[in-house]
């Protein structure tokens, strides 16, 4: 279980699957002439003469730790169903699409002018999310988007129905179905890397082959219109969290903000891992800054930055976008806080707007799930920063200078106890008392026998 892992409560387990999973081989054992490590991956080359070598199985083991580590800090293959379900096969073995459908079939049951066409296998990165094609049946040829995602650790129990621009929703105790129109150019990130939208997202976006960063102008264009879109949430008390590429589709020159409702719906933004470890992002605000700054990376070289801070950033041919993304994404900002969006609205560099609505009812809803996220955040904070004062601590007590301290400490107080007393004194273990700052000690007393009282009234110290 992750570090910051809710405890399981009774009759059901709410999971955060944005959290990272990591893999440890503590040990081997020889088992009919093979060496099992319990896990089920490819091991590294074999060899023929030798193989049983203490040293060998050894080298293997650290080769396929390396492995392991590489793709649980891969930050798109971590969050992979297959890691997880190899990693953690207790809390991810289910099949969540046959849970999805389910689902679907008990709400249209109550609204059967729909009708799902197909389900969209992989097309998001999110395990407990699934997407459906479907239609109207009374608009044949107009194809939908329906979107199903369970319940998470932030749901605020909200309903749906205050959603927009929503062409249906419904909830229930465990999950929420959504319905918007669906783009067959798909998102701003289908238009970066050169994709089809229906294709499984591993193999859209973990390594692209065509990808590329977007015009100088169409960067100041929509980095504007996304801005406005933050400042008018933010100005009415809400907030997004959940700012990516993939949450921003483009039509006719205009960027839309999509799945708005996942932070209502307690959905936890897929950069959680990143920010929870920056103290100075704690507010919802600072958290939307922060996907800016990610966003605006990705829409400048074609991809999104392999981690944060941010110092020395590729060059770029738009120089001009440069001290935007070191403004929020480098290693002061990161420290000093983030810029606002007014602040950032106000640059030379972004031009351009758009106007977006936000029904007056959603402002509530949003306000009370901005509530819960922000204390969560701050929860995790606090539990991170505990946990590295702890391994700090640790791995001070056990370096091999400290080790040595201890041991010289050690030998120091028996050598002074040999040439100082004998075993068969009577004054044997005993300890001295001295006023502080006095160059005297008073007569030696046995831990046994009271301790006289000092003969003035100055304080006395323990001195061993």
């Amino acid at each position: 279980m992750s570090l910051l892992e809710k405890s399981p409560t009774p009759g059901r387990v709410l999971l955060d699957d944005t959290l990272p999973l990591t893999a440890l081989i503590e040990a081997s054992q020889n088992l009919q002439s093979h060496t099992v490590c319990g896990i089920s991956l490819p091991l590294p080359p074999k060899k023929l003469i030798g193989n049983m070598d203490r040293e060998f199985i050894a080298e293997r083991q650290r080769g396929l730790q390396a492995y392991l580590d590489s793709i649980t800090q891969h930050p798109l293959i971590c969050t992979s169903l297959f890691v997880k379900k190899f990693l953690d096969p207790n809390n991810y073995s289910a099949n969540y699409t046959e849970i999805a459908l389910q689902q679907v079939s008990m709400f249209f049951r109550s609204d059967p002018k729909w009708e799902v066409l197909e389900p969209l296998k992989d097309m998001g990165w999110r395990i407990r999310k699934k997407y459906f094609l479907i239609k109207n049946k009374e608009q044949p040829k107009e194809r939908f988007l329906l979107s199903w995602v369970s319940r998470t650790p932030d749901s605020s129990g909200v309903p749906t129905a205050y959603l927009s621009p929503l062409l249906f929703s419904s909830t229930s105790e465990s999950s929420a179905l959504l319905i918007r129109p669906f783009s067959e150019r798909g998102s701003l990130r289908d238009q970066i890397c050169k994709v089809k939208p229906r294709e499984s997202h591993l193999k859209k976006y973990c390594n692209p082959k065509k990808s590329q960063g977007l015009e100088l102008e169409q960067i100041k264009l929509f980095g504007r219109q996304i801005l406005e879109s933050l400042k008018l949430l933010h100005d009415s008390g809400l907030f997004f969290g959940h700012l990516n590429a993939s949450n921003v589709m483009v039509d006719d020159g205009i960027c839309r903000l999509v799945d708005v409702e996942n932070g209502m719906l307690g959905v936890p933004s897929v950069l959680r891992p990143a920010f929870t470890q920056l103290r100075k992002i704690n507010t919802t605000e600072s958290i939307d800054v922060f996907c800016f700054g990610h966003l605006l990376y990705e829409m400048t070289y074609g991809r999104p930055p392999d981690s944060v801070p941010v110092d020395q950033f590729p060059s770029a041919p738009h120089a001009a976008v440069v001290s935007v993304l070191q403004s929020i994404l480098s290693t002061d900002a990161c420290k000093s806080g983030m810029p606002t969006v007014p602040a950032l609205i106000q640059t030379p560099n972004l031009t351009g707007s758009v106007l977006h609505q936000v029904p007056s009812r959603l402002k509530e809803a949003l306000k009370s799930a901005k509530g819960s996220l922000e204390k969560r955040l701050h929860e995790e904070q606090r539990m991170l920063h505990q946990h590295r004062r702890l391994t700090r601590a640790q791995s001070h007590y056990g370096s091999e200078e400290e080790k040595k301290r201890r041991k010289i400490l050690a030998r120091k107080v028996r050598h002074g106890a040999a040439r100082g007393h004998d075993p068969s004194s009577p004054i044997s273990g005993c300890v001295f008392l001295s006023p502080p700052g006095s160059g005297a000690s008073s007569p030696p007393t046995c831990p046994s026998s009271p301790t006289p009282p000092p003969a003035t009234g100055t304080p006395v110290s323990l001195s061993l």
